[in-house]
């Protein structure tokens, strides 16, 4: 007994092909991801690595910043996520991307990064210049004498400078971004989107390096 017509019968048969597609295979260029161009080399061999742009200065960086903590637990040994804090030549951006890597120099940012986050967007704390930085940093715990000297020095100036010159070379123009294996910034309307799409990519990735050690073209 046949319980479908045409039309319904249809829509069933294409809702099944996407569930029965392979992830990667949904990625599509202009919708959920642009490429890349040209590729960038990325700092962790033989991993995915996705990287997120962002800047603590950023209120849709701060409510992301929850959903990409657990959508890092989720993954697998082969994904890598850095972060990437921008600037975009804001001087309270800049002093805040400074701040960024004088907290993972000193070893502090596991336990201030969300910490500083939330004292800048829900206690509304003016944390934009070096001093209040670093007398913030003092008051959580850290060293305000030991983050003065980090912020000033020649190894978090060339990070910096670093963290500029990648983004540009992605073409970010907006935070947050996700950008995946050097090749791929994922696209999206909602930040739940902007995951899905990364997870596609990810998967699109694998599936190529699988491609690639079958002896098959990707």
């Amino acid at each position: 007994m046949s319980i479908c017509n045409g039309p319904v019968k249809s829509a069933l048969f294409a809702a099944l092909a996407l569930l029965l597609w392979p992830a990667w295979a949904l990625a599509q260029e202009g919708t959920t991801f642009r490429p890349v161009v040209p590729p960038r080399p990325t700092d962790s061999p033989g991993k995915i690595e996705v990287i997120e742009f962002f800047s603590y200065a950023c209120p849709h960086c701060n409510d992301f910043y929850p959903l990409l903590q657990q959508w890092q637990a989720k993954q697998g040994k082969d994904v890598v996520l850095q972060r990437v804090p921008v600037g975009f030549d804001r001087p309270a951006w800049v002093n805040l991307q400074r701040a960024y890597y004088v907290l993972q120099v000193n070893g502090d940012l596991p336990r201030l990064d969300g910490a500083l986050f939330q004292a800048i967007h829900e206690k509304h704390q003016q944390l934009f210049d070096e001093q209040s930085l670093a007398a913030w940093v003092g008051s959580n715990g850290g060293s305000a004498e030991k983050f003065a000297s980090a912020y000033v020095s020649f190894n978090v100036n060339n990070l910096t400078v670093q963290a500029d010159r990648l983004a540009e070379s992605y073409g970010v123009d907006a935070v947050p971004t996700l950008a995946v294996d050097g090749r791929y910034v994922a696209l999206g309307n909602t930040y739940p989107e902007i995951l899905a799409n990364t997870d596609q990519l990810i998967a699109k990735v694998r599936a190529e390096r699988a491609g690639v050690k079958a002896g098959k073209h990707p």
